[in-house]
């Protein structure tokens, strides 16, 4: 099997595991299972697990309670928390780009 198959059903996997889980409410579990099973060696420790899962699930934590209270308290989103949204997702963005490079992912199909 060819590394870019294997590639391509290790993401597979990972967005099955993702949809099942986000339907049981567990959005950020399905994102460590994902991050898990593409980036973390089968016979890593369980301590590297763990203190992975809670950097994992501290970070999702820590931008969640960020956007909450970075927005307007108006009913409806207003300009700025727009522009702050997009401020969060452009550093996301930045983030994967980087990373994809760093460890070679391509997006994509050939």
């Amino acid at each position: 099997m060819s590394d870019d198959h294997k590639r391509k059903l290790l993401h597979d996997t990972a967005k099955r595991l993702e949809k099942e889980f986000v339907d049981k409410g567990l959005l950020i579990e399905a994102g460590w299972v994902a991050l898990r099973t593409l980036s973390v060696p089968e016979n890593a420790p369980q301590i590297q697990l763990d203190e992975m899962r809670t950097a994992f699930f501290a970070g999702a934590q820590h931008l969640f309670s960020s956007i909450m209270s970075i927005m307007d308290e108006d009913a409806e989103p207003t300009a700025d928390d727009m522009r702050r949204l997009d401020l969060i997702n452009k550093e996301l963005e930045t983030f994967i780009a980087e990373y994809n490079l760093k460890h070679g992912v391509v997006r994509g199909r050939a």
